[in-house]
């Protein structure tokens, strides 16, 4: 089982790439086929709309067939896929399709192995496991820029997408291979998603879980690049490298995040603190966009350290699930978080052509309050919910 996990986590980290990777090739995508930020926002919206749509099926598969081949067929027909659909892309509409069947290959990796977690290990430790998980799955985002604009630079984007397609199917294989399924949990009770969405307690806990990714997510995978390009000329390789920064301070994050809910006995103002703080970062690159590449990209990193509670506010669902819907509730929170970024990164996209009018600089900085706001609104309904840590 430990050799799954590790493939289950190197999976993800081909996640976390995939979902991230378009910053950094936003130059060689506007030059090489015409793609603008708008279409980019639009495929990576879509990759997210797809990837949490995805959580409803996923979830009910991890119920009935286990982990093993859900998260095997999917990475290897959608992430696979999807990666060669991208490398042979002529069109920004052929990008987006590109991300719809790469966000289908993906939806089942992380999911797989929370399932696992939540089956085989105490509830006490599904945060810190759950927030590592994320913190080394995480290199993928990592990966994504620096990494991934020297190897833009050095082989071409398509020949990168390419390697990446062969990557993506042997992890798949892996899969298939090494993980082992945990016994079925035996009931005499049937269930569905709608007997979770009758737990009250949950209703506090999803607008929380609607909003927390959003920033970090929209900010590394889509708009710190042209940021970066618009406001202070930043070539290729300089935004892979304001993209690393914010990329290590949400690695940094997850490992943080994962054991405070012990440490301090409360996962609810773990929560609410650190996304307060990442909120005060929006509202400060809002404040100041334009100042230095490297002041901004130092805010960037407080807004993925800070926003990097993910992990723990599934752990926050997770403690109120009945054991025989462990797969369908970890997948159903996972839909709120990834619905959100995606749905966000379309009301970005709309806030960006809108406010473009007045100059790149206001229309980044409209985002960065937006994204401040909306972290906001979350911390008001989350504020009444029940803490819980067991």
């Amino acid at each position: 089982m430990r050799l799954g996990i590790v493939v289950l986590v190197l999976a993800y980290v081909l996640s976390q790439f995939y979902r991230a990777f378009l910053a950094v090739l936003a130059p060689a995508l506007s030059a090489d086929i015409g793609a603008t930020p708008e279409d980019l926002a639009q495929a990576s919206g879509l990759w997210f709309l797809v990837f949490a749509a995805m959580q409803i099926p996923v979830g009910a598969a991890l119920d009935s067939i286990g982990p093993r081949r859900t998260a095997a067929g999917l990475f290897a027909l959608g992430g696979a896929g999807g990666a060669l659909v991208f490398a042979m892309a002529t069109t920004p509409a052929h990008i987006s399709i590109a991300m719809v069947l790469i966000g289908i290959g993906c939806s089942p990796v992380l999911m797989a192995s929370y399932y696992i977690f939540a089956r085989v290990y105490p509830v006490a430790v599904f945060a810190t496991l759950a927030g590592a998980v994320i913190g080394f799955g995480s290199l993928g985002n990592i990966a994504s820029s620096a990494p991934m604009a020297w190897a833009a630079e050095a082989f071409g984007w398509r020949e990168t997408l390419f390697g990446l397609a062969a990557v993506t199917f042997a992890v798949a294989a892996l899969i298939y291979v090494t993980v082992s399924d945990p016994e079925k949990v035996q009931h005499d009770q049937k269930g569905s998603v709608l007997d979770l969405l009758k737990i009250p307690a949950l209703w506090l806990i999803f607008p929380m879980m609607f909003v927390n990714y959003a920033p970090s997510a929209g900010l590394r995978g889509l708009w710190a690049g042209p940021y970066a390009a618009d406001v202070f000329g930043a070539d290729a390789i300089r935004i892979g490298q304001v993209t690393l920064i914010m990329g290590l301070a949400m690695v940094a994050g997850n490992f943080l995040y994962g054991p405070m809910d012990r440490l301090l006995k409360t996962r609810k103002w773990v929560i609410f603190g650190g996304n307060a703080i990442g909120a005060l970062g929006c509202f400060a690159l809002f404040a100041m966009p334009d100042t230095s590449i490297w002041y901004s990209a130092v805010l960037l990193g407080v807004v993925g350290l800070f926003g990097a509670s993910f992990p723990v506010l599934i752990a926050h669902g997770r403690a109120f699930f009945p054991a025989h819907l462990t797969g369908r509730g970890v997948t159903l929170m996972n839909l709120f978080g990834i619905g959100g970024v995606g749905l966000m990164q379309f009301v970005t996209g709309r806030i960006y052509d809108v406010s473009s009018d007045a100059g790149a600089t206001q229309a980044y900085q409209s985002i960065f309050l937006f994204y401040g706001l909306l972290i906001c609104a979350g911390l008001a309904v989350y504020a009444f919910s029940r803490d819980r840590t067991d």
